[in-house]
């Protein structure tokens, strides 16, 4: 796995969940809905859509053998009732189980053998080594869908991998459902009378994500503060920190995205210098999630929500 920010960008992008480094989600310009896409109760044929950036992606027919190149795009085709239709996804796709694993990569994809599955649609988080040209070339057509930079860049992908795969009510759904769930727990948390500060560890060199990003929009949608906004002159969307910043910082909340790949708990966190005075290691608020939930910008941030906001009802409370 690759060590440094910017070249692990590639796989930052697909939203893969790390084994061993750095997982973020990359932030980028919203996904329009497919141009092309027909009502919500169904996709016609033959069908084109024009997808943002000026790619245009024609099917002649609802695609019947999928390959997913991206984690966050197998999790909503499956979410959107096109498991079935999906035969191979990357080596990074663990959820949901059912997915078909291989050893295709998403990083550095081997168009001969993605082509191997005789796919009919590819769906990719990004455009790497060619990969839409060389499978155009050999009559494969290619969705590139990249890292949503908030919700309605979420609930556009997941519309247009509707229409694509002739399940547009059944994402249509899958939106809805978002929506009021999130909409729910937001609901749940009270505005403090001060803001909550959070910092959220992508891992334990101090990789965090601003509220430039998707993660970050997610934490302004509980009303909370990113300590990592303050960091001057850093990078704008996924800036290193020192361990100096975050404790000068004092944020009342610290959210662990790297408790699978760097195995990070409140007791790692508390044992490092000087962190012990932090007050959300004081007031035991730090809180781990599942490195994929947390770097993967499709259905299941509705249940990283679900994890954080008690903790920030919690921290709100005490500072009552």
């Amino acid at each position: 796995m690759r060590q440094h920010l910017g070249a692990a960008s590639a796989k930052l992008a697909a939203g893969i969940g790390r084994t061993c480094t750095l997982a973020v989600v990359v932030a980028c310009a919203c996904q329009a809905a497919p141009s092309s896409s027909p009502s919500p109760g169904a996709s016609a044929f033959p069908m084109v859509i024009h997808q943002s950036g000026g790619a245009t992606v024609t099917l002649a027919r609802q695609p019947r053998r999928i390959v997913s190149l991206s984690p966050t795009a197998t999790e909503m085709l499956f979410a959107i009732g096109a498991g079935p239709q999906v035969v191979a996804v990357d080596d990074q796709s663990n959820y949901p189980a059912s997915a078909p694993v291989t050893k295709l990569s998403g990083f550095q994809p081997n168009v001969e053998a993605i082509a191997g599955y005789t796919p009919d649609l590819v769906v990719a988080a990004e455009d790497a080594g060619g990969l839409v040209a060389g499978l155009t070339a050999v009559g494969v057509p290619t969705l590139v869908e990249p890292a949503a930079a908030d919700l309605n860049g979420t609930y556009a992908q997941l519309r247009e991998l509707g229409a694509a795969t002739g399940h547009a009510s059944a994402a249509a759904s899958a939106v809805s459902r978002m929506r009021s769930d999130i909409a729910s727990i937001v609901s749940s948390v009270s505005r403090p009378a001060r803001r909550v500060t959070v910092y959220h560890e992508l891992d334990d060199t101090f990789y965090t994500a601003t509220s430039k990003t998707f993660i970050g929009q997610v934490y302004a949608l509980l009303g909370l503060q990113n300590i990592a906004d303050r960091a001057t002159g850093a990078a704008p969307d996924y800036p290193q920190l020192s361990s100096e910043f975050v404790v000068s910082a004092n944020p009342d909340l610290i959210v662990l995205a790297d408790t699978k790949c760097c195995h990070q708990s409140l007791q790692t966190v508390a044992a490092r210098p000087g962190w012990g005075a932090v007050a959300a290691v004081r007031n035991g608020e730090v809180v781990g999630v599942d490195d994929d939930v947390a770097s993967r910008w499709g259905p299941r941030v509705v249940d990283f929500l679900r994890q954080v906001a008690p903790r920030v009802a919690q921290v709100e409370r005490q500072a009552a």
